[in-house]
Order: structure tokens, then C-alpha cells, then sequence
């Protein structure tokens, strides 16, 4: 693959961030209604002679996924760091993905896990990153707006919820996310000023259709809609964040639509709250971290 010489990379950067530095200032605002396109490209290629190093949180490391390979951090050998290792062939290869990470810990260690960010190194030459979720407060937000249906079937208390101040918290939130998400990307160039930086966006994780499921996700029924938003919102703002940083989006909302947690267990790729296949609640099973490894190596079989 060819990169071109440093001052082209850095003026394809400044295009780069010039054409969506608006964007990126008002994207909370923006509700994504489209699916994004799947990515479409080449095939999967060889990495030979390519250091990789992935970077992210539950999503990334895929918990209760068999085989795990680091209890601390829940971490499968078949996440899709894993998968994308072995299908590119890459000669070195660093998982420090961490089941619970903020971007903080991208500086911070995670128990017996590093600070993330000390595994990219100046020869580093491929980076996935898969972080903001947790900031933005996934699983809270799972159990807030689960415990509220309760009271609520038909409307949408979570929605409410959310609102009460007159400004949707989850799209302040996301938000509040965009810069530290944009810090661990710049930080991540300066470690490895050469590498292709990857930005993994989150799979789909309610039926793209705004339909629910209750009890398999307990949330009330107009609640779903709002809940698939905010997803599309936190994907859109981390499109925009990895082209404001010269980085590449990898799509995996639009490769996972029909496979989300209310599909059958033989169709889901996300689990919901009381898994059938082994995987964390409300997370990818085996066949979701798989299709997340397919979006990836799509996107490497682009030209950068």
C-alpha cells in the first residue's frame, strides 16, 4: 500500500480536516436516519512485515467469546482484532483491549492491563481503535432505561428520562465524547507517525427498523427507536472524528442490520440481556466479532 511522502500526508490531514471541522463542531446535533453504507472493497490482503496493534474496550475484546485469553481484560483469541491478525498474515500483533475501558485508560492502567497506549510504538504500523462507548455510558444507560419500562410499556420513559432537563443528555454525551475520542487519535499518530489508523465503529445493536422486543430487550416500545439513534448518533460522531485525524471509519452498523439482539438465536450477532451464545450481555457473540473483522479487513483492502 502506498502512502505517499510525509508533507502529502500531512496536506490530505488538513483537507482532510477542513472539510469537516463544522461538522464535527455541531455532529451531536445530527441524527443519523440513514444507514451507513456497508464498506465495500478488495480482498483481504497480507500484512507481512506489519506491526498491529488494536485498541478498545468490551466490544473489542469480545468477553465470554471462547477461547479467553486474558480474564482481567474478558479478551477472546477470536475477537476481530484476532480474526484480522490472522487473515492479513501480520508479523507482530498487540491486543490490549480491555472489557470496561474509557478512552481514560488509553493513559491509565486497567488492573493488570497497561495503559493501552504504551502497546503503539514508532514502528507500529496498523491501529484499531474501538473506544466511546463507555464513555458515553453504555451500560448505564442498558440498565436505566430497562428499569424504566417498567413503569412504561407503550411510551418512552427512557426518552423522557433523558430529556428531563429540556436538552437529550445521550446526544450531550456524545458530545462531551468527541474530543477525548479525538485526543486518544492524535495521540495515537504521534506514537506511530506512520501507521493506518482504523476507527471501529459499533455494530447494531436494535432493529434498524425502530421495532422492539420486549422482554428479550426490555425496553418499552417507543423507546427502541430512540435507543437505535443515539447508536447512529455515537457512530456518526465517530466517523467524523477519525476524518478530522487523517484516519479511515470502518463501518459495522450497516454489515450487522438483521442480526441484532431481538433476532432469533440462529440470526443474532448481538446478544441481548440473557445470551443464548456464549458472549457478555448486550454484546457481540462469535459470529458479530466475525462480521466486525470482515468490515475491518474491507476497509484495509482500500487503498489508504
Amino acid at each position: 500500500m502506498a502512502y505517499g511522502t510525509p508533507s502529502d500526508d500531512s496536506a490530505r490531514r488538513h483537507r482532510r480536516r477542513a472539510t469537516v471541522a463544522a461538522a464535527l463542531g455541531g455532529c451531536a446535533l445530527v441524527a443519523a436516519s440513514t444507514t451507513p453504507a456497508a464498506a465495500h472493497g478488495g480482498g483481504p490482503g497480507h500484512d507481512r512485515g506489519t506491526s498491529y496493534v488494536a485498541l478498545g474496550d468490551s466490544y473489542t475484546s469480545g468477553p465470554l467469546i471462547p477461547t479467553q485469553v486474558d480474564a482481567n481484560c474478558a479478551r477472546s483469541d477470536h475477537n476481530y482484532p484476532s480474526l484480522v491478525a490472522a487473515a492479513r498474515q501480520v508479523s507482530a500483533f498487540k491486543d490490549v483491549s480491555c472489557s470496561g475501558a474509557t478512552t481514560a485508560e488509553m493513559w491509565k492502567a486497567q488492573g493488570t492491563n497497561g495503559p493501552q497506549l504504551d502497546a503503539v510504538q514508532r514502528d507500529t504500523d496498523l491501529v484499531t481503535v474501538q473506544i466511546g462507548g463507555n464513555d458515553v455510558g453504555f451500560s448505564s444507560v442498558i440498565g436505566t432505561c430497562a428499569a424504566l419500562s417498567s413503569k412504561d410499556l407503550t411510551g418512552n420513559p427512557c426518552q423522557q428520562y433523558y430529556n428531563a432537563s429540556g436538552t437529550d443528555q445521550l446526544t450531550l454525551n456524545i458530545a462531551q465524547t468527541a474530543p477525548k475520542v479525538d485526543k486518544v487519535l492524535r495521540a495515537v499518530r504521534v506514537r506511530a507517525p506512520h501507521a493506518r489508523i482504523l476507527v471501529v465503529g459499533y455494530p447494531d445493536l436494535l432493529p434498524d427498523d425502530g421495532s422492539g422486543c420486549y422482554p428479550t430487550m426490555p425496553f418499552a416500545a417507543k423507546d427502541f427507536p430512540y435507543l437505535r439513534d443515539t447508536g447512529k448518533r455515537l457512530n456518526l460522531m465517530l466517523r467524523l472524528v477519525a476524518a478530522w485525524n487523517g484516519a479511515r471509519y470502518v463501518d459495522t452498523y450497516g454489515p450487522t442490520v438483521g442480526h441484532d439482539a431481538c433476532k432469533a438465536p440462529a440470526d443474532r450477532w448481538i446478544e441481548p440481556l440473557q445470551p443464548t451464545s456464549p458472549a457478555a450481555p448486550v454484546h457481540p457473540n462469535a459470529k458479530g466479532e466475525a462480521a466486525m473483522a470482515q468490515a475491518v479487513l474491507e476497509r484495509l483492502g482500500r487503498r489508504y
